[in-house]
């Protein structure tokens, strides 16, 4: 029988620096049974190459109202109509139909406008910053997915805090949903949205989701697209939001890689992609069930039991990464799981290192004294293995 690992025992250290806590695990093994801080117990796999196969193993469900047990909060269940928590053949033909609007073409389009909301963040960043201090997650990490997302979504400026409460609830509960309050305020109000734009379409990607269909005449269901709109606004804003701060963080703990960066900004599009394979802003997928008996790393997973793939982890691993604690943006950083692998590969993956790379460079250019003015050890991180990310990045900008 497997031990039950209490991660409740790792925090709050483990919070704020996981990966000593991941390796010891994977010199014992790459899964392992462990109990959450919410005395929840799930299925942990912190190896690489077994985190890899899980991703892409079929036996593996993401559509938890298929499990026996799964009982949604109520009026919450049409958020999870989307692609992240869905199966094929359904997440196949839900990926199939809002793929368009995340082409290439489409993500260098919004390039423009990524750039002007970066500029006018750090102009009132710095404006603001009469002393040269700022909290760089309030002032750019924050604001700048936020902004894009809400603009994608044609939701207007006032709406955009409640988002952001939204949001925050979500990403701090382990689990596959939010409070049950929160998930009902939310279809609620992205419901409304979607008949606003039935009603009155705009130029905004949810505008266009609303009238897309397909040559079969396919198109998204009234439940698909308040699932959509969750899913922008969770994992198209939540994930930017650290992979800017962690990186930016990074940056400034390794002076040899910023300057490295500031005198070749040829290295930029690495440099990100070693953001987010050393301190990347998921640190575990979302959950998955395993829908019969599943053998991973030699364990055998039990039908109907959850399991998590420690994303985190798996990027530390030193057999997959030479000397993978070690923070650097020239290395090969192919083959690294920060936006999952398979299926359900990030679809925003684009235009999330689009975004990092405007904030990065643009930030680095504006404020050459940058510098971390707090102590690493004190920062304070969010609650939660799901999302990594500081709650706060006390920087000095001049």
């Amino acid at each position: 029988m497997t031990d039950t690992v209490e991660l409740t025992a790792l925090v709050p250290d483990f919070n704020s620096d996981p990966y000593p806590h991941y390796a010891a695990l994977r010199d014992r093994g790459p899964v392992h049974r462990v109990r959450l801080p919410d005395g929840r117990e799930v299925w942990l796999i912190v190896g690489h190459d077994e985190g890899r196969a899980a991703l892409v193993d079929p036996r593996l469900r993401k559509d938890w109202s298929a499990h026996p047990q799964w009982q949604p909060a109520e009026g919450g269940g049409q958020l999870l109509a989307n692609m992240l928590q869905s199966d094929p053949p359904r997440h196949t033909r839900l990926r199939k139909l809002v793929t368009r609007a995340f082409t290439a073409r489409a993500v260098e389009a919004l390039r423009p406008a990524v750039q002007r909301i970066t500029d006018d963040l750090i102009d009132a960043m710095l404006a603001k910053a009469g002393d040269g201090r700022a909290d760089l997650v309030e002032g750019l990490a924050h604001p700048l997915p936020m902004t894009v997302i809400c603009e994608l979504l044609g939701v207007p400026d006032l709406d955009r805090e409640r988002f952001r409460r939204w949001s925050d609830a979500f990403v701090t509960t382990d689990g596959p949903g939010g409070t049950e309050n929160t998930e009902a305020e939310l279809a609620r109000y992205v419901g409304q949205l979607v008949e606003d734009k039935r009603r009155s379409p705009g130029a905004d990607l949810f505008s266009t989701l609303v009238r897309t269909t397909d040559e079969d005449g396919d198109r998204l269901s009234g439940d698909e697209l308040v699932g959509m709109a969750f899913l922008l606004l969770v994992a198209g804003h939540e994930t930017t939001v650290g992979l800017i701060a962690n990186g930016v963080l990074a940056l400034l703990r390794h002076p040899d890689q910023l300057a490295a960066l500031r005198a070749d900004w040829g290295l930029l599009d690495n440099a990100v992609e070693e953001m987010l394979r050393y301190d990347g802003p998921v640190e575990t997928t979302t959950w998955r069930y395993a829908a019969e008996p599943v053998e991973i790393g030699g364990t055998v997973l039990p039908a109907g039991d959850t399991v998590v793939v420690a994303l985190g982890s798996a990027d530390r691993e030193n057999s997959r990464f030479a000397a993978a604690d070690r923070f650097d943006i020239t290395r090969d950083t192919r083959g690294h799981l920060a936006f999952g692998h398979g299926i359900h590969y990030c679809l925003g993956a684009p235009l999330a290192r689009m975004e990092a790379r405007i904030a990065v460079r643009t930030l680095l250019e504006r404020c050459p004294d940058l510098a971390l003015d707090a102590d690493p050890a004190a920062l304070a991180w969010r609650p939660g293995i799901l999302m990594r990310g500081p709650v706060r990045l006390p920087v000095r900008v001049r």
